[in-house]
């Protein structure tokens, strides 16, 4: 090939790398762009107008509603929303995390995981309203497990047990928030490899020793990924709980729907403060996160 025919080639394969590289560009900003115009409309904009709802007045900016976070039924919803979405998230993690590893074990039947994988899949959004009559035919004062219980010397209401409280929450929430660990940890669960363990055994490690020194520091991030998901799930639901409880429970999302709805008083702003509250809320337990993970994952460095 002569030097001319090879000067002649090279723009035009540079001119083909350059229209291949912009019409990638194109189809990022077609896949891409929907997705980010999605984004800011429906979070980051909501975001911004309940911020500016929260501190405005009828006189522009003020602190009023947001100061008024610090009222006693205001900060026992606050705490009952949190020791409710903790507890219910611990159950989920330490549940659901043990449920995939058994599930996931050598020599269990074919088909198992699977089928534990989508009953979790529907499991994990059945929630709401249903969920909550479920478990009130089931566990209510009247429910069948309740009556025969009873019939059998075990009055779980007499012994103080209530549906509509922090505890009988707690159950309810482990019906979704199990199934979900199920689904969020198998992936971190199929990721450890076989080899590790051999390693680890050859070495002469025990079962123990292999999750305390191998296992749990490899899946450590994932559990509190997970965690952080779980309670994130918790601390937003509202339809469960108030069709439970009615409002007896106090948790900061009937709190807002009250004051949005005319239940007891019309007042978008303190709404809006509320809300700023539970984001509050969630930034500092992802700061938290953050810094775990920060020490959790030294572990790995050189």
């Amino acid at each position: 090939m002569s030097e001319a025919a090879t000067a002649a080639g090279a723009p035009t394969r540079a001119h083909r790398a350059g229209l291949f590289a912009r019409s990638g560009g194109v189809l990022t900003l077609i896949f891409v762009g929907p997705f980010l115009l999605y984004v800011a409309a429906f979070l980051i904009l909501p975001t911004l107008m309940l911020l500016a709802t929260a501190f405005s007045g009828a006189h522009g900016f003020t602190w009023r509603y947001v100061g008024e976070l610090d009222q006693a039924q205001t900060l026992i919803a606050f705490r009952n929303s949190i020791e409710l979405s903790a507890a219910s998230a611990l159950v989920g993690l330490v549940i659901g995390a043990l449920a995939a590893y058994f599930v996931m074990r050598p020599g269990m039947p074919r088909g198992l995981g699977s089928l534990v994988t989508t009953f979790s899949a529907v499991a994990a959004n059945f929630a709401g309203v249903p969920l909550a009559f479920a478990f009130i035919a089931t566990l209510g004062s009247l429910g069948v497990i309740t009556v025969w219980l009873k019939s059998i010397g075990i009055d779980l209401y007499g012994a103080g047990f209530r549906l509509y409280s922090i505890l009988g929450l707690v159950i309810v929430y482990a019906y979704f928030q199990v199934p979900l660990m199920i689904i969020v940890i198998t992936p971190a669960l199929e990721a450890l490899r076989k080899q590790w363990r051999e390693a680890a055994e050859n070495l002469g490690a025990s079962s123990v020793d292999y999750w305390r020194y191998v296992g749990l520091p490899i899946l450590l991030p994932s559990l509190l990924s997970a965690y952080i998901l779980l309670f994130g799930n918790a601390f937003s639901a509202y339809a469960t709980p108030y069709a439970i409880s009615s409002g007896i429970v106090a948790l900061v999302p009937v709190e807002i729907s009250n004051v949005l709805s005319g239940n007891v008083m019309l007042s978008p702003q303190t709404g809006a403060a509320l809300a700023f509250g539970m984001i509050l809320v969630m930034v500092a337990v992802m700061g938290l996160y953050a810094l775990i993970a920060r020490q959790v994952g030294r572990w790995a460095r050189p």
